[in-house]
């Protein structure tokens, strides 16, 4: 028996036109790269699809485990190698889909190797009206549908041993990592900016990620630990990223210093983004992503957030914020990140927490609050202040890289220059 292949389809990328050979370039890419330490004989591309051919002893689980997570993948199937006779193809297709449940069925075949002596008409009727022929026998009242079939045996003819599968699974959908341009994404330890972080990647951007905490926090309580776990299970989806870790304790105690009770949090945000726009500078990102979703909590709602926006002049992305909890959740439990956002940690963001925090703040009642703030010092401190771990998906596992300080330090200086 031959080793199993799994074919891979995608959808989104047919309507790319004259760049389609770019995004499927990054689909290659993106699947060997996903694929790396499991035995695999080579990738093709015949036609509209990709297949992956497993090498001998390569373990089918751990590979539908990595496919799955590739971006771009608009479904995927495990194929039965066959030999190339029609007597045998007529039986592997009948295994296939005997114990499945279905009223209508039909047959579709691609023949990307023209040697084979039946045409791919031929092929479908005969494996069809083999299959019918087994329904009947069985008793079962199945039928033959050709337009919306409820069920469809599909056959590849390959140079190789012929495919056949009809089980299809969903694949993880979106573009192809890395095809979008850089992003950096304000990653809090909660649920929703690691859900806003994924849909981002799914369009095709590049996230590095900034995590404000306090070190303040009693023993156990960090969220720096929580952060880590949210990158170990994002970065196989685009395979490398940034984490900044920038300490805000200091920054805070200024802000309740000098300014009102009721704006404390926007105060923080505020800071937040100005000290994340050096970062994206330094990174080349294009644009900043926040998991805010309107109205959630007191900061956002839609004038705090306009307010909160106006000290930076890069794009603000927020892909949560006509979405509600429970759709957040749901996201966060397919993408493995839910259980890590349970658990218990010091979020920076309500230190000092206002008894009535504002909700209808304007840029300028916030300017005015920040009038006895050393404004230029704050963010100085905060990129100053800054850490920097690399993390790297490879072989199955995710590595983790401390920067230098020296060489970030070279970097900060440039990016206040």
């Amino acid at each position: 028996m031959s080793n199993p292949v799994i074919v891979v389809h995608y959808h989104e990328l047919f309507l790319k036109g004259r760049n389609r050979r770019f995004f499927l370039g990054k689909l290659f890419t993106a699947l060997r790269q996903a694929l790396q330490g499991v035995p695999v004989e080579r990738i093709e591309q015949p036609g509209d699809r990709f297949l992956i051919r497993l090498g001998a002893g390569a373990p089918l689980d751990e590979a539908i485990r990595r496919v799955e997570r590739v971006l771009g993948v608009a479904y995927y199937a495990v194929a039965r190698p066959v030999e190339r006779d029609m007597e045998a193809l007529c039986a592997a297709a009948w295994e296939e889909i005997e114990s499945l449940r279905f009223g209508t069925f039909a047959v579709r075949a691609k023949r990307s190797d023209k040697s084979f002596p039946a045409n791919t008409m031929e092929i479908e009727s005969t494996v069809g009206r083999h299959l019918l022929e087994k329904f009947r026998t069985q008793g079962r009242d199945v039928s033959v549908h050709l337009n919306d079939p409820e069920i469809t045996c599909r056959i590849e003819i390959t140079p190789g041993p012929l495919l056949v599968y009809a089980r299809k699974i969903p694949g993880a959908g979106g573009l192809p990592a890395n095809t979008a341009g850089r992003i950096l994404c304000m990653l809090s330890g909660g649920y929703d900016s690691a859900v806003a972080a994924y849909h981002m990647m799914k369009r095709g951007a590049h996230l590095s990620f900034v995590h404000f905490y306090s070190t303040g926090a009693r023993p156990g309580e960090s969220s720096l630990h929580v952060a880590n776990g949210l990158m170990r299970a994002l970065v196989p989806y685009q395979f490398r990223a940034k984490l900044h870790r920038v300490p805000l304790d200091a920054i805070q105690r200024e802000i309740v210093r000098y300014a009102p009770e009721d704006v404390r949090i926007l105060l923080y945000r505020r800071m937040m983004w100005r000290i994340s726009e050096v970062i994206a500078k330094r990174d080349r990102a294009l644009a900043l992503v926040t998991g805010d979703s309107l109205g959630q909590v007191a900061s956002q709602t839609l004038r705090n957030l306009a307010a909160v926006d106006a000290v930076t002049r890069m794009p603000i992305f927020r892909p949560l914020i006509g979405t509600d909890k429970m759709e957040i959740l749901a996201t966060a439990r397919k993408i493995g990140t839910y259980d890590i956002s349970s658990e218990p940690f010091h979020d920076c963001c309500p230190v000092f927490m206002p008894r009535s925090p504002a909700l209808h703040a304007s840029p300028e009642e916030l300017m005015e609050a920040e009038a006895k703030l050393d404004i230029d010092s704050l963010i100085e401190m905060g990129v100053h202040g800054t850490t920097v771990e690399k993390f790297r998906y490879l072989n199955g596992r995710v590595e983790v890289i401390q920067v230098k300080p020296r060489i970030l330090a070279d970097q900060q200086r440039a990016a206040l220059a």
